[in-house]
C-alpha cells in the first residue's frame, strides 16, 4: 500500500484550514447597516453652517432649507391667492345659478312655444264664453225694461209689490252692479215661485240679504236685495280710466 506523500498532506490540511475560515466568517455577526438619514451628523452640521458662506454648506443642510423655503413660498402664494379666489367661487356659484334659472325660463317658454296653438284655442274660446256671458248682462238702454220683467214676474205670481226702488249703480272693472231693494208680500209657495222666475230671467239677477217674516194673517213678507248688472260701454270705460289715474295722481 503506497502512502500519501508529505505535500498532498500539506495541501489537504489547507484546504481545510480554508473551510474552518470560511465558516468563522460566516459565524461572525453582520455589521449593523447605517440608518438612511443620520440625524446627529444633520444636526450638527446645521451647528456649523457659516451663514456668510452658504456655498460651503453641506448637501443636506441645503437641501432641508430649500424645501423650507419652498414651502413657504406655496404657503404664502395660497394665503395670498385666497381671498381672490373666494370672490371667484362667489361669482362662479352666482353664474351657476343664473344658468339654472335661464334654463328653467327657456324650459317654460319651450314649452309655451310647443303648445302655443292649443293655447289660442283656449284663448278664442274663453273670448266666446265671455262673450256669451257679456249678452246677459243689459247695456244701460235695457235697464229700464230689466226693471220691469223684474216687477212683472212679482206680480205674475200674485204678490203685493210694497216697495221697489233701485239704487244707485256700483261701478266694477267692466261692469255696473245695480242693486234693487224689493219688499214683496204673498204666500210662501208664491214666494218660492217668484225666486225661480227670477232665475229664469234671461238676465243676470241674484237675490242678497233675503229677510223672510210671516205676517199676522198668514201670509208671509219677503225683505230682498235684488242685484243686477249691466256692461259699460266704451264711453264709460273710458271715462272710469281717466277717473282712476286722477286718483292715483
Amino acid at each position: 500500500m503506497k502512502l500519501p506523500s508529505l505535500s498532498s498532506l500539506f495541501k489537504r490540511k489547507t484546504a481545510a484550514e480554508r473551510m474552518a475560515e470560511k465558516q468563522a466568517v460566516k459565524e461572525e455577526p453582520a455589521a449593523p447597516k447605517p440608518p438612511l438619514i443620520d440625524f446627529q451628523q444633520l444636526a450638527t452640521d446645521f451647528k456649523t453652517l457659516d451663514p456668510k458662506d452658504p456655498g460651503l454648506w453641506p448637501l443636506a443642510p441645503r437641501i432641508v432649507i430649500l424645501i423650507g423655503l419652498f414651502a413657504a413660498l406655496i404657503a404664502a402664494a395660497w394665503g395670498f391667492g385666497a381671498i381672490g379666489w373666494s370672490v371667484q367661487l362667489e361669482e362662479l356659484e352666482a353664474m351657476r345659478n343664473q344658468e339654472a334659472t335661464h334654463k328653467e325660463e327657456w324650459r317654460k317658454k319651450k314649452q309655451q312655444a310647443v303648445n302655443l296653438d292649443e293655447y289660442r284655442r283656449q284663448l278664442a274660446e274663453i273670448d266666446r264664453s265671455f262673450g256669451a256671458l257679456l249678452k246677459q248682462l243689459p247695456n244701460k238702454a235695457e235697464m229700464g225694461d230689466m226693471l220691469v220683467d223684474i216687477n212683472k214676474a212679482a206680480q205674475a205670481r200674485g204678490l203685493a209689490v210694497e216697495f221697489f226702488k233701485p239704487e244707485g249703480e256700483a261701478p266694477r272693472e267692466f261692469y255696473a252692479e245695480v242693486p234693487i231693494t224689493l219688499n214683496l208680500t204673498g204666500s210662501y209657495h208664491d214666494i218660492g215661485a217668484f225666486t225661480g222666475d227670477i232665475a229664469k230671467l234671461p238676465r243676470i239677477v241674484t237675490l242678497n240679504d233675503i229677510n223672510l217674516s210671516m205676517n199676522a194673517n198668514g201670509s208671509m213678507s219677503l225683505k230682498t236685495t235684488a242685484k243686477t248688472f249691466r256692461y259699460l260701454d266704451d264711453t264709460e270705460l273710458a271715462s272710469q280710466k281717466k277717473q282712476a289715474k286722477k286718483g292715483k295722481k
